[in-house]
């Protein structure tokens, strides 16, 4: 049978079932769902894990709302665009460059292989995570043992790619044994909620509940279950206050970034249309990114913050607190130490740098003691709690369910799946946005040597060389979130566009409707696309985002003069 077949057969049995009402529809459209599940796919990868991870880490229970709502307006935009494609048939690259401004058309692709080479960076550092500390940290250790990991990863991910051209069956059967693998560090953390929820000291389902209730005062202050060890430090409390709401910043951001990343944006449009998907596909495409996007990615993620919290929101090993050998151990712990002691003018006890580092065992163990007689009890532990976790430690949220060898176990084979499926996913993507820009078809040579570009992610472990490298997740994600207005005002424009939509563009009460949950998640995103760029570099960084938009005025107006 041939596309167009396919298309009219599946319009033909659309049409009979919303013949029969809604029931009749809702069950087809179930049937027929497939790009939101891809979409899903990609966004319950390692960025998404690690963000929920430490948003429980954290924040506790009280940001559960953040990444559904961030969600939410990502729907929106990606429905937007799926609306959009699927009225005009158009490919979005060539649609925006012809119809709304060929800046932003390019801005948008160049930011989706940007934003495919820096999303690569955490997943090889979180596959080689997961190999070195979880499965195999015996066999594996050291340098050796990552370049291993790394080549591994790298190789599989290519060979995949190499083989999607030939539809070879061994790509679906691998395909199928990654999303295993995914699936069960999921139903893992699932087990780990109903595990704890059914436990005799049970969940404080009411703080769980109200979690879900939106609160954006985290952005400007700590989470108050840090109120009574604040009080504590004395005089270090601005320091650490300071501190905390920084790292609660940078977390919310990458949630907010990973639930919808740019590259998803391209991704969608472009699954929809090698489906044979058409207009009368809207209302399944809407649906499609509604049950298939939506749902698995709240359950998933609220149930890694509940987990994650329960196990590690404001508690900290007391051997850290306690003893000077164990916190010379500790390279997370020592870091968390020194901020604070670099924050006292005119301390000189230091536990990084050169110096420290030059000390053998002994030696550092008094610099820790020297340290430890400086600051407070306190201190010390908000220090312990505050060290970014490696994946060792985090595979500790699955304790309750499984005991501590298991929870490895499981944590790692599921890590790992999440980092090689999102490793592949992300090569595609480069491979089909390198053919656009090069007005290639998406197969072949060309699309190969494309998807080798987000391939430079093999990087990763090496340039990130901190123990915690579940970490790097964030400070990436939050470089996605400065890119993905981008997307968000183009997709805007396209909607509102007489040239591109003609007939199909909506009017009256539902252009309305559209344009206000548009406006909506466009301003929202940025707001927090500028907020990421004056944090992370400030007056450049702004200054960056003003260069981009009056490029993109200048070439529209120009546009615009030469039509007249």
């Amino acid at each position: 049978m041939t596309e167009a077949q396919t298309d009219t057969n599946e319009l033909t049995r659309i049409e009979d079932a919303r013949s029969k009402g809604p029931l009749a529809t809702l069950a087809l459209y179930t049937k027929l769902s497939g790009p939101g599940w891809l979409q899903s796919a990609i966004t319950l990868g390692g960025g998404s894990l690690a963000s929920a991870l430490y948003l429980g880490v954290l924040t506790g229970y009280s940001m559960l709302w953040l990444q559904p709502v961030a969600m939410i307006l990502g729907i929106i935009m990606l429905s937007a665009i799926a609306y959009v494609t699927l009225s005009t048939g158009k490919r979005p690259f060539q649609a925006i460059n012809e119809h709304v401004n060929p800046v932003l058309g390019w801005g948008w692709i160049l930011a989706v292989a940007m934003a495919n080479v820096v999303w690569s960076l955490p997943q090889f550092a979180l596959g080689t995570a997961a190999l070195q500390q979880n499965l195999f940290p015996e066999a594996l250790g050291g340098e050796t043992g990552k370049v291993i990991c790394c080549a591994l990863i790298l190789g599989i991910a290519t060979a995949v790619i190499w083989q999607y051209d030939s539809g070879a069956k061994g790509v679906k059967i691998f395909e199928g044994i990654l999303k295993a693998m995914v699936g069960v560090v999921v139903l893992s953390f699932f087990g780990v909620v109903i595990t704890l929820l059914t436990s005799e000291g049970g969940l404080p389902t009411g703080e769980i509940l109200g979690g879900f209730v939106p609160d954006l005062s985290l952005l400007s202050q700590p989470a108050a279950t840090f109120s009574d060890v604040l009080a504590r430090t004395g005089e270090a409390s601005a320091f650490w206050s300071e501190r905390i709401v920084s790292q609660q910043q940078d977390v919310m951001i990458a949630a907010a970034a990973t639930a919808v990343g740019i590259n998803m944006t391209f991704l969608l449009p472009y699954s929809m249309l090698r489906k044979g998907w058409s207009k009368g596909h809207r209302g399944l495409g809407i649906f499609d990114l509604a049950t298939g996007l939506f749902i698995p990615f709240l359950l998933a993620t609220s149930c890694v913050v509940i987990a994650s919290s329960s196990q590690f929101h404001t508690r900290f090993d007391q051997a850290l607190v306690d003893d000077p050998a164990a916190a010379a151990a500790n390279g997370g712990y020592l870091s968390a130490l020194d901020a604070r002691l670099s924050s006292d003018e005119g301390t000189a006890l230091r536990l990084a740098g050169d110096d420290f580092d030059a000390l053998d065992a002994a030696g550092k163990e008094d610099a820790v003691s020297a340290a430890f007689a400086y600051l407070t009890t306190a201190d010390r532990e908000l220090a312990a709690t505050l060290q970014k976790r490696d994946a060792f430690a985090l595979a500790d949220a699955l304790e309750p369910l499984t005991g501590s060898a298991i929870a490895q176990t499981v944590f790692g084979i599921g890590v790992l799946g999440m980092a090689i499926s999102t490793v592949i996913i992300l090569m595609l993507i480069s491979g089909f946005a390198f053919c656009e820009m090069f007005g290639k078809e998406p197969r072949g040579r060309a699309h190969r040597m494309g998807a080798l570009v987000a391939g430079l992610g093999v990087l990763g472990p090496f340039v990130w060389t901190g123990q915690a490298k579940f970490w790097l997740a964030v400070p990436t994600s939050v470089f996605g979130m400065v890119l993905l207005p981008i997307a968000y005002w183009t997709f805007f424009l396209m909607m509102n566009s007489r040239s591109l939509m003609g007939a199909e563009r909506p009017e009256g009460g539902a252009r309305l409707r559209w344009n206000v949950l548009m406006l909506l998640a466009a301003g929202i995103a940025t707001y927090a696309s500028l907020f990421s760029a004056w944090k992370k570099a400030g007056w450049y960084g702004l200054g960056a985002l003003a260069a981009f938009l009056v490029l993109a005025l200048v070439v529209g107006m120009g546009r615009k003069m030469r039509a007249a």
